[in-house]
């Protein structure tokens, strides 16, 4: 027998107690957001840099101006590349209570009406279970090779769930430690209960807020309707104008920048069965929008969008005020992709903006930082093995799938310490997570593990 296939049945054999670890981990009550939750936080740091220092991972809590960062290594030297696993241990608060079929914060494993066994609790899928899949997987490893087949380095984060305000100074003080050649992250989800996946794509985001001011106050719309500008008609055209009849951003030089997805890559998209109907049926929908000429995935993960998140001005009481308002006011985001750089969209968009302005009004600006796109090169040889890996536990190709959202630390990562990250998860679109009642399949758990022992076998090689 190989030495990963006697891991591997160290893991079979070890399960109950590995499951056992995770319910000790989702009881604490790291809930990151709330102040009342300081001392939960640090204890679930402390639990798991005592368990990462049991099974000869040399870990650390550090303290920062938030909750605390775990920090763990077990290096010598060894061929192959020296990763840097990242995972959080904080979760969302549970609220609303009353829809919780039970405690929160004491774990259970369930059996669904199809068979399906599911643990449930809050972190269960995010991330306490998708991050003791890999400190799992390295105790199986340890425990019957006596070593890990690569130098691996570990951060726990407690702050992501409430915006990690302590990362980038943690990272900029501790660059030279955490810089590493690859570093895995597995806080993202599986194409479906059967396919195994890797991000390879991150949608960047910028924003702008807009005030139009018009006269120096309110007006009466009788009497000056029909003269004076009206900021709320000024907003709407200016959001009328950002796309042609054919769904095509009109910014100038808004696509510069944008790549093309490669065919062998579209051509593996198109045998994945996803279903727009059912995408958008789930929410009550049935017709999609976006650029013609692309297809619905493009549109989720590799196409810029433009969207209005919110726009208000005038009277929005009970009744009707037949005014004109004084200003208007809207929230406009766009999620970036390819080499698509922030600041000269941020720039593009205002001067647009400005151009749509009659002289006798005025428009302020209220920006959001914005942040790139981070895609894989998908020839890199790291995303093979990754791949070689998945199918090896699956039975299936992984799927090499886009994200229309972002991961800040992973952009972090590539921005601050050089570093590209290889993003495996075990999570379903039926998790729940940040709701009541969140879960995470024993499956998901179970060969989550066994998919890091391989992963881990693989770069080593």
């Amino acid at each position: 027998m190989s030495s990963i296939e006697k891991v591997l049945s160290r893991i079979d054999s070890n399960l109950d107690d590995s499951l056992g670890r995770l319910f000790d981990l989702l009881k604490i009550k790291s809930i990151s957001t709330d102040p009342a939750f300081k001392a939960p936080c640090r204890e679930a740091a402390e639990w798991l840099a005592k368990e990462l220092t049991a099974i000869g991972i040399e870990a650390s809590v550090r303290d920062t101006s938030g909750h605390p960062m775990v920090v763990g290594h077990r290096k010598s030297g060894k061929p192959g590349p020296h990763v840097l696993f990242y995972g959080h241990y904080d979760v969302q608060p549970v609220d609303p209570l009353e829809l919780w079929h039970q405690d929160p914060f004491e774990p259970s494993l369930k059996t669904k009406e199809d068979g399906t066994k599911i643990i449930v609790a809050r972190g269960a899928a995010d991330d306490k279970g998708q991050l003791m899949t890999f400190v799992e997987a390295a105790r199986a490893f340890i425990e019957e090779t006596g070593d890990l087949p690569i130098d691996v380095s570990i951060l726990f984060e407690g702050e992501e769930e409430s915006g990690s305000p302590s990362l980038h100074p943690f990272l900029e003080a501790n660059k030279e430690e955490l810089s590493c050649d690859l570093a895995l992250v597995c806080d993202t989800g599986m194409w479906d209960p059967e396919t195994p996946a890797i991000s390879v794509m991150l949608r960047g985001m910028v924003g702008d807020e807009i005030i139009v001011k018009a006269a120096s106050r309110d007006l009466h719309s009788g009497s000056y309707g029909g003269s004076a500008q009206n900021p709320n008609h000024i907003v709407a055209s200016i959001i009328a104008g950002l796309h042609d009849e054919n769904g095509k951003i009109t910014l100038p030089g808004f696509y510069d920048g944008v790549i093309e997805v490669p065919e062998d890559v579209m051509a593996m998209w198109n045998t994945l069965g996803f279903s727009v109907e059912e995408f958008l049926g789930e929410v009550g929908l049935k017709y999609p929008r976006g650029e013609n000429d692309r297809t619905p995935l493009e549109h989720l993960w590799t196409r810029p969008t433009v969207e209005v998140n919110g726009m208000w001005g005038g009277y929005q009481g009970a009744g009707s005020k037949t005014v004109i308002p004084a200003e208007a006011h809207a929230k406009f985001t766009f999620r970036l992709v390819g080499d698509q750089d922030p600041d000269k969209i941020q720039e593009a968009f205002r001067n647009y903006v400005k151009s749509k302005i009659p002289e006798d009004c005025s428009v302020e600006f209220i920006a959001k930082e914005g942040s790139p796109a981070l895609r894989l090169d998908f020839a890199m040889p790291v995303l093979e093995k990754g791949k070689t890996a998945l199918k090896a536990e699956w039975g299936k190709d992984a799927a090499l799938v886009g994200m229309g959202g972002s991961i800040p630390i992973v952009g972090d990562f590539k921005r601050m310490l050089g570093m590209d990250s290889m993003m495996i998860g075990f999570g379903l679109e039926d998790d729940q997570i940040h709701s009541p009642n969140e879960k995470y399949n024993l499956t998901s758990f179970h060969k989550g593990i066994r998919s890091w022992a391989r992963v881990l076998d693989e770069l080593a090689k």
